[in-house]
């Protein structure tokens, strides 16, 4: 039904207190050979009912395919409950707290998940929060910058190993500030402290590493994080939170732990969606909170002794002078913090370790069903997570557009990304996958893989 608050009389009043007599006039110093008369393309507008079945229709189109790509959005079972309280009418409709007070629920919650984030990670403090986990790594590495004062090089060493999507982010974020973000090849799937040696004695500000990284080999974080600081880097951790339930925090790597840790939220309770809204996670010690961007909530009691909770720390663009600010475009993303914050609470740390063993039980199942079959091998055959890289005797784009057509989705091309892997796919497997599943995967794939070579 169309609503508009804004009754003819309405305008007109306005109009006439700021003095001026139609709309048009309000934009008259767009040139006007700069105007449109009109959206060519926009259709006409469409009714609730119609507007309700062009969307059902749209969601159809994706199907319900098996599902074996991950790349930084994973597919979890999500309980009932999450979602069904994150859509209650208090959280849904609370984007986040700028008149703090009237908003104890919300700045609870908000606690409850800063709590278990830094619980997670092995760190002392965390934010609330990012927009997703290549923000994340973005606003780490101008963190890092601002916290380093002994460092004035603004360099950040990132290995390709590092999400191809969360480095592009990075650039495109921080290069304009003055960051250098320099790339070290992995050819083996593995950053190694061999291939960090020629830096040695240089001003290098921070490195990222991811853990696991974006092929799913788990780095050796203890070597590298003790490299960094023996050579004056601070050490920044992009770590995927289901992980963690069962590796090491990045706050135990190496002899001081990182300095800062991030991530994405998105395998926590957040279901896949065309590319998000997701929300990203931020973490570091104590000795960096003021070099934090967003915002922190604190538990305090008031004058009569109750409980309550409060922003301690708002350094946002919205709260002090913009020139001030950790950061202008960080946000709360309260809807997805709200739902990783009741999924974490309903697995708990015995459930959410749960979810990563069956995960990596399931990937190893995956892998060798897969490697089984004719023209599939490991690229690397290194300890992982929930996901490998499989090379193929095809290219990639082939096999996937093929079993698309099964139902199936194969998993992720790399060729763009990493060229020097040749015909390279990145496969996941989640808790959610069944021996049906990976059987009717390896079957299609073993099928898909014999009629190209007969075709041929």
């Amino acid at each position: 039904m169309p609503f508009n608050p804004h009754t003819p009389k309405d305008v007109s009043d306005m109009l006439a207190a700021i003095g001026a007599k139609k709309i048009e006039d309000l934009f008259d110093e767009i040139p006007k050979e700069l105007r449109i008369e009109s959206l060519a393309g926009i259709p006409d507008a469409l009714n609730e009912m119609h507007t309700g079945k062009l969307m059902m229709a749209r969601a159809a189109q994706d199907g319900t395919p098996l599902n074996f790509i991950g790349a930084g959005a994973y597919e979890h079972h999500i309980p009932a409950a999450v979602w069904a309280v994150t859509t209650r009418g208090e959280f849904y409709s609370a984007y986040t707290p700028y008149q703090a007070e009237a908003s104890q629920g919300t700045l609870q919650l908000i606690y409850e998940y800063q709590t278990m984030i830094s619980s997670l990670t092995g760190m002392e403090v965390s934010n609330a929060s990012l927009y997703d986990g290549g923000s994340a790594v973005a606003e780490a590495s101008l963190m890092a910058i601002r916290a380093h004062r002994k460092s004035r090089s603004q360099r950040i060493l990132v290995p390709t190993t590092v999400h191809p999507n969360y480095r592009k982010v990075a650039v495109a974020t921080a290069t304009g500030q003055g960051v250098r973000f320099e790339e070290i090849a992995c050819p083996k799937g593995q950053l190694s402290v061999a291939d960090l040696k020629k830096y040695e004695g240089e001003d290098i500000t921070a490195i990222v590493i991811q853990q696991p990284n974006f092929f799913g080999v788990l780095e050796d974080v203890d070597a590298i994080t003790d490299w960094a600081h023996a050579n004056g880097i601070m050490v920044i951790g992009s770590v995927n939170p289901t992980s963690l339930a069962i590796l090491k925090p990045p706050g135990e790597w190496g002899a001081k732990g990182a300095d800062i840790a991030c991530g994405d939220c998105q395998p926590l309770g957040v279901p896949l969606s065309s590319g998000g809204p997701y929300a990203g996670f931020l973490t570091t010690r104590m000795e960096y909170v003021r070099q934090m961007p967003g915002r922190i909530v604190g538990r305090t009691v008031d004058a009569s002794g109750h409980q309550g909770f409060a922003l301690t720390l708002q350094a946002r663009e919205q709260h002090i002078r913009r020139g001030k600010a950790t950061s202008n475009i960080c946000t709360n993303q309260g809807l997805l913090v709200t739902a990783a914050t009741i999924y974490l609470s309903l697995l708990g740390p015995e459930g959410l370790a749960r979810v990563a063993n069956e995960s990596h039980r399931r990937t190893n199942e995956l892998v060798a069903a897969l490697t089984r079959i004719k023209g599939v091998k490991l690229a690397f055959d290194r300890p992982r997570f929930h996901e490998a890289v499989l090379q193929l005797d095809r290219p990639a784009a082939q096999v996937i557009a093929e079993l698309a057509s099964r139902g199936i989705v194969a998993g992720f091309d790399l060729s763009a990304d990493y060229p020097e892997l040749g015909n390279a796919l990145l496969v996941c497997a989640t808790e959610t996958r069944t021996d049906a599943d990976i059987k009717a995967y390896a079957d299609a794939l073993a099928e898909t893989l014999k009629a190209a070579v007969r075709a041929a």
